[in-house]
């Protein structure tokens, strides 16, 4: 890392701003179960549910894109879950906000790159007291195709105004590691949601357990 100095960073949110990935777990065995009568395993959780939007984890659960219909009510039981878990339980991964003021001090700009709706990214801001922090933002409604594919962290970058050569991007999921890779960013992975080896093998140049000490490395 002291060899690449980033002109962007692109940051996802799910289990890289807050290690909350239990919370979705537990939301996705109860919805599926309930709407798609599909008892999740570890495997399937581990494999095909961490990463991308909604619909298209049901097509790699299921094998068939859901219908619009399908894909709403099953959007809608499973996030509002997931808030009814999470409310006033998540967590800022440690160090992220001395991070965050430190790219700030060095006028290095930042975004926010997630298949999380606009619903639950502002969910999110407000229990971890982030405000309007993550001005610049690509949400999981903003793309036609979602992680693993690159565009997300390709449209992250064009925010920035920069090529996503110059962007260090964080990501905390296969998928997302895979997308922020194949988009050409230098990716440092946090192990908060699957193990280094998976992150590594998916294109990540590094994984941290969190930003402690990330200061240290803009200097």
């Amino acid at each position: 890392m002291n060899t690449f100095t980033p002109a962007g960073v692109l940051f996802d949110m799910d289990g890289v701003l807050t290690a909350n990935n239990l919370f979705h777990r537990q939301a996705w065995r109860e919805v599926a179960a309930d709407l798609l009568n599909l008892h999740l395993t570890d495997h399937d959780l581990d494999t095909k549910v961490d990463g991308g939007r909604n619909p298209e984890i049901i097509e790699r659960l299921t094998g068939q894109y859901p219908d619009a219909d399908l894909a709403q009510r099953f959007h809608d039981a499973k996030e509002g879950r997931y808030r009814e878990l999470a409310h006033g339980r998540l967590r800022e991964v440690a160090g992220l906000s001395e991070y965050l003021g430190a790219l700030r001090e060095r006028r290095i700009p930042f975004a926010l790159v997630t298949s999380a709706d606009r619903v639950n990214v502002e969910f999110g801001m407000a229990q971890l007291g982030l405000g309007d922090l993550f001005r610049q933002r690509v949400l999981g409604e903003d793309v036609q195709r979602g992680k693993p594919h690159p565009e997300p962290f390709q449209r992250g970058a064009a925010l920035l105004g920069l090529p996503p050569e110059r962007c260090l991007a964080h990501e905390d999921a296969v998928n997302g590691v895979k997308s922020a890779a194949a988009a050409g960013c230098r990716v440092v992975a946090l192990t908060t949601t699957a193990p280094a080896a998976a992150l590594l093998n998916a294109g990540a140049f590094l994984t941290v357990p969190d930003f402690t000490g990330w200061r240290s490395w803009l200097a």
